[in-house]
């Protein structure tokens, strides 16, 4: 059903929502920009910022990722004025917005759960909140039909909650979100209670909609395929602080500490040795991001990506082989007993127990000095 309607979607676009008179003025309104600067925020003496830095630029879509109790669902309710600051300023287009409540800071908000109400259509569910800005019966209507077109569901004004689906529900929630003309969009896990097809069709969906209303976004997500295929930039958080932030391929190929590299994409963490500008391990040779790292034990993540099978590599043996469509992941147990991954592609398709050498093909590496034995 949602692939059906994206299609017709794509096959309509010359008749898009946005350029009829009832369209939302988010359509029209650029995005504001926001910052969060020094924010703090503690619960019963845990604290869950600490110290929170984040600057969104206007009309952009920002991923906050990171772990389950990192602090991403306090970082997006703080901005949503849901949840007092203990310090630090919030600013919405430079404006200090940390004590005006919700209604005042010009925000959409999308969660996890619909929060539809049973009781009313579709349409009605849109138009709810403008009904609390006292717009009146045909302007409402207009524009929550507008909405619910703009998100593929124009012809579902009248129909209930239990006669939809996940995906379409969730659609609703976006459309009364977006219906009220915020200037920021917030999306709190929208996704997760979803099943994958109708997961990836519409965060597609969603990043389409930013694009084409300019409405600056921040989307909070656990899952980092979702962060790296809709963002223009990913924000990584950490014990209620930001790690690392950048361009979704800059946090792939060039994190800056291990657990961005273990939590963003797939990583083999090795132990070796720094000689000279490069870590080695057991044979393996890496060059480094920073030449001038002091020689020493260190702990290192390689993509799997950036290994491949050659003549002139470290030694090793095949443990397993998986089959990921049009790529193999083979696991190698080098002759220290490390034991690393190789993605390579699916005709190689190496035996269990084949005898192979393994060598570095990627960019330099960042590595975590490891303390020296007592």
């Amino acid at each position: 059903m949602i692939q059906n309607q994206l299609q017709n979607q794509l096959q309509n676009q010359n008749q898009n929502p946005l350029q009829d008179q009832a369209r939302p003025a988010a359509a029209r309104r650029a995005g504001a920009s926001v910052s969060f600067e020094g924010v703090i925020k503690d619960f019963a003496g845990h604290r869950a910022l600490a110290g929170f830095d984040l600057t969104l630029h206007a009309g952009e879509f920002v991923a906050l990722l990171g772990p389950s109790g990192s602090g991403k669902t306090t970082a997006l309710r703080v901005l949503a004025g849901l949840e007092s600051t203990d310090a630090g300023t919030i600013r919405i287009d430079g404006a200090d917005v940390s004590t005006l409540p919700t209604s005042r800071r010009d925000l959409g908000m999308v969660f996890q759960s619909y929060s539809l109400f049973p009781h009313l259509s579709a349409g009605q569910n849109v138009e709810f909140g403008l009904r609390m800005r006292k717009v009146r019966g045909e302007e409402r209507r207009a524009r929550a039909a507008a909405a619910l077109a703009l998100v593929g569901l124009g012809t579902h004004y009248d129909r209930f909650a239990h006669q939809l689906s996940g995906g379409q529900q969730q659609r609703v929630a976006l459309a009364r979100a977006l219906v009220t003309e915020p200037r920021v969009l917030l999306l709190d896990e929208p996704l997760s209670a979803l099943d994958a097809q109708v997961r990836v069709a519409l965060r597609e969906e969603i990043r389409r909609i930013q694009t084409e209303l300019g409405i600056t976004t921040l989307f909070v997500t656990h899952d980092q395929d979702e962060a790296l295929a809709v963002a223009d930039r990913v924000a990584v958080m950490r014990a209620g602080s930001i790690e690392q932030v950048g361009a979704p391929e800059e946090l792939y190929s060039r994190p800056v500490s291990s657990f961005i590299a273990d939590f963003v994409g797939l990583s083999n963490r090795l132990v070796g040795v720094v000689r000279h500008g490069f870590a080695q391990v057991q044979g393996i040779s890496l060059p480094l991001l920073d030449p001038s790292q002091a020689d020493g034990a260190v702990s290192v993540s390689v993509r799997p990506e950036d290994l491949e099978f050659g003549a002139a590599g470290a030694p090793g043996v095949v443990l397993s082989s998986s089959f990921h469509g049009s790529l193999r992941r083979t696991r190698v147990r080098l002759d220290d007993g490390t034991s690393l991954v190789v993605q390579h592609g699916a005709r190689l398709h190496p035996s269990v127990g084949e005898q192979v050498a393994v060598r570095f093909t990627g960019a330099p590496v960042s590595v975590d000095p490891l303390p020296a034995p007592e």
